[in-house]
């Protein structure tokens, strides 16, 4: 095994073709700072420098795959969210492309949540998705006032349709992984305790196929999504800076770290 990034917010290691990639905040769920997204972003691109990589297993260290954005940090920014919310979006816009254009397949590797843009939004871009049989998901960003990111906006539609997408999206359900299977969200589920094993097994198996011609389908199917991802990140990332600066995201972040139903007022 060749240790590529073995300390910070993410950690990258690779082994016979397969690397593994994981998120390393398991104090905070693995919740998106800037310095995580940077250092997934930094992570994603060795892979790509790597012409012996034959497949990809992302997951989180910890618990939990990962609770989305760092409320925490984002409340901490007060009235100057919205300009750090457009730093945080960029390198999540930019981490969320270079998944989806790694020649190389992604397995998501699920357990516990999978939340917001940093959960749920990886989880819609990664190509396979292996979850443990106790995972939730949840896209969270109504509930806090803001809007969608990571390209969720037309990854979820395409992955699950029109109408469940909203449903999903807006009313924000917490969906069990046999939920997220029945809808097509995830590949596969399995007991807890075989997670890793399984994601390992069809890492290696993608490995072991043709790697152009593995790369080129998964090129072709992510170009016929119709409207690319790439193309809705900026317009999503627009809204979320806009909304990030309404006193409706303020309550929904404020109600989060308070434990209570917000209340939202429209302004």
């Amino acid at each position: 095994m060749t240790s590529l990034i073995d300390s910070g917010d993410v950690l990258l290691d690779i082994r016979d073709g397969v690397a593994d990639l994981r998120m390393n905040r398991p104090d905070a769920a693995n919740g998106m700072t800037v310095g995580l997204l940077r250092a997934l972003y930094d992570a994603l691109m060795a892979c790509h420098r790597r012409s012996d990589l034959r497949a990809l297993v992302i997951s989180g260290n910890g618990r939990h795959f990962s609770g989305g954005g760092d409320v925490k940090d984002f409340a901490s920014h007060g009235e100057a969210l919205p300009e750090h919310l457009r730093e945080v979006t960029s390198w999540l816009q930019i981490s969320v492309s270079a998944m989806i254009r790694l020649p190389a397949p992604v397995v998501a590797r699920v357990q516990g949540f999978a939340a917001g843009g940093g959960g749920f939004g990886l989880v819609c871009a990664a190509d396979f998705v292996v979850a443990g049989e106790s995972a939730r998901f949840l896209p969270a960003a109504t509930n806090v006032g803001m809007a969608p990111d990571a390209g969720t906006t037309v990854t979820l539609s395409r992955i699950v349709g029109l109408r469940q997408a909203m449903r999903i999206i807006l009313t924000n359900p917490r969906l069990t992984a046999k939920d997220a299977y029945e809808l097509g969200l995830v590949t596969e589920v399995v007991p807890d305790g075989e997670l890793e094993q399984r994601a390992e097994e069809l890492a290696r198996t993608l490995a072991a196929g043709a790697p152009r011609a593995i790369a080129a389908t998964k090129r072709l199917l992510w170009d016929g999504v119709g409207r690319s991802v790439e193309d809705a990140l900026p317009d999503e990332a627009r809204t979320v800076s806009e909304l990030s600066g309404s006193a409706d995201a303020r309550e929904g972040l404020a109600a989060v770290l308070e434990h209570r139903a917000p209340v939202f007022t429209g302004r």
